[in-house]
């Protein structure tokens, strides 16, 4: 497989799909009816088909992996209350709270010795009384400890927040974190832009344009993200939409997001699930491949898609791999997040393992560092 073949493997069999399917193969860009009309169609192997080729055309047979681990230095955040679809955060005197030293999280992080983990990825709660200091240490010490290791570290939503607890501007807080040796953001803290669901899901967090305000400043200094969106709860297909719309849009301002990464909602241990009356998981297969989907072709202008793993499973993300998806995460150490919210994924796996999964979908592992730059490939 080298991307160059003439057309799809499967085309829509869904007759409103076809319109949508002809724009994809003359490289035109969706637009929003073209979204929904995605979401709404059950043609998943129509939609896959389409979003493979355009991976293929892209990437070929490559998929990128790496191996990361992990770092959650604190779940105490001043958002316990209000953040109804989180089962990680904690108040600082609740029952599981806690928050590591500089000396915890070095140790934690001492499991990179016995493995060939590249990638750092460290998000927490929003602690009241963690200042920026802690952090620019935390990277700093990181990659003296661990040299040539990379670091992608704090959503948007924690960078705002340590603006606000140090009296600085955005961009002053994300200079004194690059300048610490922070290489990339994750996308963390978007979960769905529309504001009926934020005033629902997460009604004290940063609003959609303060969320995409933190990332287009962040691109502006050189400072690559990730984006994502969280599906699955009570968010509608105009919803999606209009949050993937926001995302292409600051795409084409910037041009500095290098993966978008649909996450899965998971309602077990946290108030969202019991209002829902949802256990165990919340998307399905189906779902979850879709959106994946959708995203290689509503997403014209992001490089790379991503499949987690740890929230879709891996079979899922196995499968997906024919679904516009080009990157399967990596080893992800550690991993406390979304395993608080009911993830019955194992909380690492090998990169024997990650490599072996890829190979067996019939597509060549490549592994990269945070930028997406080729490391080696098999």
């Amino acid at each position: 497989m080298d991307g160059t073949e003439a057309g799809p493997r499967v085309l829509p069999a869904d007759p409103r799909l076809r319109p949508v399917a002809n724009r994809v193969l003359a490289g035109q860009r969706l637009s929003v009816a073209d979204a929904a009309i995605l979401f709404e169609s059950h043609d998943l192997l129509g939609i896959g088909g389409l979003a493979d080729w355009v991976n293929r055309r892209r990437n070929g047979d490559r998929v990128f992996i790496t191996a990361n681990q992990h770092l959650n230095p604190t779940n105490v955040c001043i958002l316990r209350k209000t953040c109804t679809f989180c089962s990680y955060a904690r108040t600082p005197r609740e029952e599981g709270a806690y928050t590591m030293s500089l000396a915890e999280a070095f140790e934690e992080a001492a499991v990179v010795r016995d493995t060939p983990v590249r990638e750092f990825h460290i998000v927490g709660g929003l602690h009241p009384r963690l200042r920026l200091s802690y952090y620019e240490d935390l990277i700093r010490g990181l990659k003296e400890r661990h040299p040539g290791v990379e670091v992608k570290a704090l959503t948007a939503v924690e960078i705002a927040h340590l603006a606000r607890i140090e009296k600085l501007g955005i961009r002053e807080t994300l200079l004194r974190l690059q300048a610490a040796g922070l290489d990339t953001m994750p996308g963390g803290g978007a979960e769905v832009f529309a504001s009926g669901v934020r005033r629902t899901i997460a009604e004290r967090k940063l609003a959609a344009e303060e969320w995409l305000d933190v990332h287009r400043i962040a691109h502006g200094l050189g400072i690559r993200s990730n984006c994502t969106m969280l599906y699955g709860h009570v968010e509608t297909i105009p919803d999606r939409v209009e949050h993937l719309d926001a995302l292409r849009r600051l795409q084409d301002e910037t041009g500095g997001f290098l993966a978008y990464i649909p996450l899965a909602y998971h309602p077990d241990h946290n108030e969202l699930g019991a209002q829902l009356g949802r256990t165990g998981t919340a998307t399905t297969g189906f779902d979850d491949l879709k959106n994946l989907a959708i995203g290689r072709l509503f997403l014209d202008n992001v490089p790379h898609i991503k499949t987690h793993w740890v929230m879709n499973s891996m079979k899922v993300s196995q499968v997906a791999l024919h679904f516009g998806v080009d990157d399967l995460e990596g080893t992800v150490r550690r991993e406390r997040v979304y395993h608080e919210a009911g993830a019955q994924t194992p909380e690492w796996t090998t990169y024997a393992e990650i490599v072996r999964i890829v190979k067996d979908a019939g597509k060549r592992p490549v592994e990269r560092n945070v930028r997406y730059e080729e490391v080696r490939a098999w």
